[in-house]
């Protein structure tokens, strides 16, 4: 539907203008929609109509517009995503028409998309996992062997938002590609629709980039205190990492001594608890150390509940 001003532009030329907002009104007045409008303001007269003709009209076109929707990208309403609502009321013993703009509700629901993605930070994850969306029936269905571990899942978040944050994260531990990322992607998707921020980080490109970050103490800060602020951590992966003392003892056990009985942190990984003290208490530099994998271990294996994932090897499947 074209606008009015478009409309009267259009028409012969000769005619008043009168006579082309009269046919408009008569339009107007005989449409369904207008005439639901009167029913629900009884007081909402002709001469009402006719001096607010261009704000009906909008009213209209919009509303015609928003019943064949073609999708917000493609929204042809003056302002995308809103719609024209119109009210009247009386003043001085006469009635006056107000409008306004509305958000739609696929507006509101892509709003509330863009909030529950800006409170969540990923570094070296497929973005692509963490913004879709998925039922919990899809990741209970999808591979029935990992149900036990999607029900201690389901059961964490329901606590979550229930109670507020929890004192003990979740440690994913099962072989690969049985969906550990997936799972912690579903959980900080759900989590921060509660209103929760969350970090997921790749632990074998994260350790790797700490490595240059030596250089740069401004950023290294800045990226570790974000770590230790947020209200959801996962360490995705971990034990897979290239690991060295100073990234294990002044950056991994810094976060993770912050963390403890403040927020919850949360891992995947390959390796059962103890395998993981043990990849701990090596590194490249300085060998065997199991002092130093235990006190690591400290910080982790008191603040967990465990979650075996078991199931089939996802990766590379269609």
């Amino acid at each position: 539907m074209e606008s009015l001003g478009e409309m009267l532009k259009a028409w012969p030329a000769g005619r008043s203008i009168t006579e082309q907002a009269e046919r408009k009104l008569a339009e107007l007045l005989a449409d369904p929609l207008v005439g639901k409008l009167r029913d629900k303001y009884p007081e909402l007269d002709e001469h009402t109509i006719k001096i607010n003709l261009s704000r009906v009209y909008q009213y209209v076109k919009e509303y015609r517009s928003c019943s064949n929707c073609p999708g917000l990208d493609d929204c042809p309403n003056d302002f995308e995503g809103h719609y024209t609502l119109i009210s009247c009321d009386s003043a001085y013993g006469y009635p006056q028409l107000y409008d306004r703009k509305v958000a739609c509700k696929k507006f509101v629901a892509r709003q509330k998309e863009e909030q529950v993605r800006s409170r969540i930070r990923s570094f070296y994850i497929d973005e692509k996992a963490l913004q879709r969306g998925y039922s919990s029936d899809e990741i209970l269905t999808n591979d029935l062997e990992r149900a036990k571990a999607v029900g201690q899942l389901l059961r964490y978040i329901d606590r979550t938002k229930e109670q507020g944050l929890q004192e003990e994260g979740l440690f994913l531990a099962g072989r690969f590609g049985t969906g550990k990322t997936f799972l912690m992607c579903y959980m900080l998707h759900e989590l921060a629709k509660a209103g929760y921020s969350g970090v997921i980080v790749y632990m074998p490109d994260f350790v790797e980039d700490l490595k240059s970050l030596m250089h740069e103490p401004g950023k290294l800060k800045e990226t570790v205190d974000m770590m230790k602020e947020t209200d959801l951590l996962i360490f995705d992966d971990i034990g897979a990492e290239n690991l060295n003392p100073w990234v294990r003892d002044h950056v991994l056990g810094a976060i993770l001594n912050y963390r403890m009985q403040r927020k919850p942190t949360f891992y995947t990984s390959n390796y059962e608890l103890d395998a993981l003290e043990q990849h701990f208490s090596f590194t490249s530099k300085d060998g065997d150390d199991l002092h130093k994998g235990q006190r690591i271990m400290d910080r982790i294996r008191p603040y967990v509940e465990v979650v075996m994932v078991t199931g089939e090897n996802k990766r590379g499947r269609k």
